[in-house]
């Protein structure tokens, strides 16, 4: 039995109404107060039915919440079909779930969860709604389409090199319009360096005399039928992952609109959006991505260094745009991983690490952290001073950090990002600097004095 022995004092019962369940892969334990029920701990299949059977069950019953474990994928086809029910479900993180050495069995795992549950000491983890979970399920997807198709490539790649073609190491990227025009051609028959080096594209760095050189090598059957299949496979992860932005575009067509872009247009980017040309972006028919995201978050954040068009979509299908799940900035950050998770014990601090958080939307922000090194913005140089005085594994981190507030102030308030605030800040932080340096001078028996301007010469 996982609930505590007659002698412990009892905590208050807070939620009376509460059900704990621990789910597996095709058994779900479940666990209701014993004053519901003759016989509180039963059994389920995960098959539908009995997921039906189950919610009848706690119906019966009379619970009103349900607080689960979030095990790999299996929560959530019985989280949904509670959720339609009308309970609210907790999903809670496995460390806040902790018992005694000892005690570990299905049944005492579900009444372990069903006590700390009705207790209140059960937190929900943060779960958008479920119409930006679809966008979620979409965005992972087709996260999972592009790196089977860099697979591919990479097969491709394997595949000339054991001809000595070297033409991927000529241009940098095989599968644009000059790589994919040149590959056409050799799967053809064409095997001429100067007629293939003739579909170069005036835009690329490389010479047609070195092209044709590095099409110069051993044509053998077996790595041509190899190039020739890698080549297909990524063509029609190309065409899947086309699929995929139709579906998001649709899915996307469907959220309320923060802002309506033709009566507020979306002015023009001051700046190189990053992820708009490079790596793998979204392509929509009707609309492009950054006024998409304009329209569905109500301010422009591609405006914020280092946050472009990728991250952001990322963002919004892990965090959605609402915010209030979160009171304050800090809480946050903390759900994050992004701020230092302190461990004191007698008055010492034993570490301050930041905690082993997996999340899409921390990873998203640490690189776009990353691209601050050569910004010459304020954040940037908020990055290289990080970067100086800690090393380049901390300064992401804080660096993510301030993306992080920046991104919760922006979306809760519906401010536009505004770069002189950064240039008041810097003012503000020079003149304690500044003052700093006078109390010094004073309390060693000196006297700063500035420094005179020039005047200007006179003709």
């Amino acid at each position: 039995m996982a609930t505590p022995s007659k002698t412990a004092p009892a905590l208050p019962v807070l939620n009376p109404h509460a059900a704990g369940i621990d789910i597996g892969a095709t058994e779900i334990f479940v666990a209701v107060p014993s004053e519901c029920c003759a016989s509180p701990v039963r059994h389920y299949a995960t098959f539908t039915a009995d997921l039906q059977v189950l919610a009848d069950w706690l119906a019966e019953c009379q619970i009103q919440t349900v607080a689960m474990e979030s095990t790999g994928v299996y929560w959530i086809p019985l989280f949904q079909i509670l959720e339609a029910r009308g309970l609210e479900v907790y999903l809670v993180n496995a460390r806040h779930l902790k018992n005694v050495p000892g005690h570990k069995s299905d049944v005492d795992d579900c009444q372990w969860l069903q006590y700390l549950h009705a207790c209140g000491l059960l937190r929900a983890s943060f779960r958008p709604e479920q119409q930006v979970c679809v966008v979620r399920s979409l965005l992972r997807h087709r996260e999972n389409l592009v790196t089977a198709a860099s697979i591919h490539v990479q097969h491709l790649q394997k595949a000339l090199t054991q001809m000595n073609l070297q033409l991927h190491n000529v241009i940098s990227d095989i599968t644009g319009k000059t790589g994919l025009a040149i590959l056409d051609a050799i799967f053809d028959g064409e095997r001429d360096p100067s007629t293939l080096a003739a579909f170069r594209d005036p835009h690329i760095k490389a010479s047609q005399d070195t092209i044709a050189k590095s099409l110069v090598g051993d044509y053998r059957f077996e790595h041509l039928f190899v190039a020739k299949q890698a080549l297909s496979a990524y063509r029609y992860y190309q065409q899947l992952i086309t699929e995929c932005d139709q579906q998001l575009e649709a899915q996307l067509a469907c959220f309320v609109s923060r802002v309506d872009p033709e009566e507020k247009p979306l002015p023009p980017s001051t700046r190189r959006l990053r992820g708009a040309t490079r790596g793998h972006p979204l392509h929509f028919e009707q609309t492009d991505l950054r006024t998409e995201l304009y329209r569905l978050l109500g301010v422009d954040l591609t405006e914020v260094p280092g946050l472009g068009v990728l991250t952001l979509s990322t963002l919004f299908g892990e965090i959605g745009r609402d915010l209030s799940a979160f009171p304050t900035y800090k809480h946050f950050c903390s759900w994050l991983g992004l701020c230092p998770n302190n461990r004191i014990s007698g008055g010492r601090v034993l570490s301050s690490q930041t905690r082993n958080v997996k999340s899409r939307a921390a990873q998203a922000l640490r690189m776009a952290a990353e691209g601050l090194c050569r910004s010459q913005s304020a954040l940037g140089d908020y990055y290289r001073k990080m970067r100086a005085r800690l090393g380049p594994a901390a300064a992401n981190t804080a660096a993510a950090h301030k993306l992080a507030r920046i991104i919760y102030h922006l979306l809760t308030t519906g401010q536009s990002y505004d770069e002189s605030v950064f240039a008041q800040e810097q003012e503000r932080a020079r003149q304690r600097r500044e003052r700093k340096l006078k109390r010094d001078a004073v309390a060693l028996g000196y006297r700063l004095v500035p420094e005179a301007t020039p005047e200007p010469a006179v003709t």
